[in-house]
């Protein structure tokens, strides 16, 4: 059930700056992503790029209607999901991941679950230049035919590194929204979103965040340190990129302000935004509740269009 408070609306008028709607998270750590669907088909390990001589691989989930080669039902928005772990670690096929997966396909979307090369092997942008190509292998003919996806609706979910990803998916470069590798709508849980100067975390994470992001950036130091900047989703905002929602909890390790700085860049620039902050820890995927997930999923219907979710 959806809290009391009402969801933000997209467009018209619309909050400004960094305000958000704060809610209370369910008490209990219920993780209801976790339970996969064996109901919903899942095809794993799909090639989707090749990068540095290996292919990158993904996993489809479907809804239980026209799943392949199937053009009796309308085309179908889809949604990519990028996975967290400090761009260093985290697999497509983790049970929350594609637990997530298997709920998106389950109200209507094709939703695609990808790994992308990780840090500190490789280092910046060849985490966003995976991300990208799987946002152009699902707008490509083939796929548009055989999974039976509208290439127009295609949308972005991610939580932790995996969300700056997927803000950088929705303000990297400008214009329409249905080419390339530019998406419709992003759901970011939790990403870092200025990589230009260290990032002080607070004391429940026990690594060195700084030196994490340093190595995904492949620099020796925030001083000298050229790829900070287009790693940074909030340097990079035009008044053409897509819708957003945006969640953080307020006392999580990465700071809220991170998401703040995303937000005003956003609204700045005319984008509709959704801004949730949670009182707590929960960090990225952690804060998916029952409410959290219903707005998620509201969010995606009205920037995506609607769909038909599965029936029992």
């Amino acid at each position: 059930m959806l809290a009391a408070t009402a969801l933000v609306t997209l467009g018209a008028c619309g909050p400004t700056g960094t305000d958000s709607e704060r809610i209370d998270p369910a008490t209990e750590r219920v993780y209801p992503e976790v339970t996969t669907s064996p109901d919903i088909p899942v095809i794993e390990d799909i090639p989707y790029s090749n990068s540095d001589g290996a292919p990158q691989l993904l996993d489809a989930c479907f809804p239980d209607e026209g799943t392949i080669d199937d053009a009796s039902s309308d085309p179908r928005p889809a949604i990519v999901l990028i996975h967290g772990g400090s761009w260093r670690h985290g697999d497509k096929a983790r049970i929350t991941w594609r637990g997530l997966c298997q709920w998106f396909a389950s109200e209507g979307f094709v939703a695609v679950s990808i790994n992308y090369r990780l840090a500190p092997a490789a280092v910046f942008p060849a985490q966003l230049d995976d991300a990208q190509d799987a946002v152009r292998w699902l707008r490509d003919p083939a796929q548009v035919a055989r999974y039976n996806i509208d290439p127009d609706r295609i949308g972005a979910f991610g939580g932790s590194a995996g969300g700056n990803l997927a803000a950088l998916l929705g303000t990297t470069g400008s214009g329409s929204l249905t080419t390339g590798a530019r998406v419709a709508a992003v759901v970011d849980l939790s990403g870092p979103t200025d990589l230009r100067r260290e990032i002080k975390t607070t004391e429940g994470y026990t690594e060195d965040f700084g030196e994490v992001v340093l190595q995904y950036l492949g620099c020796s130091s925030y001083a000298n340190c050229p790829t900070a900047a287009a790693a940074s989703p909030v340097t990079l905002v035009d008044p053409t990129d897509a819708p957003f929602f945006v969640g953080h909890s307020i006392d999580e390790f990465i700071p809220i302000e991170q998401s703040d700085k995303l937000v005003a860049a956003l609204r700045d620039q005319g984008i509709d935004t959704t801004y949730i902050s949670l009182e707590g820890t929960l960090h990225a995927t952690a804060m998916l509740d029952d409410d959290m997930r219903a707005r998620v999923l509201e969010f995606f219907r009205a920037t995506l269009g609607a769909t038909t979710a599965r029936t029992e």
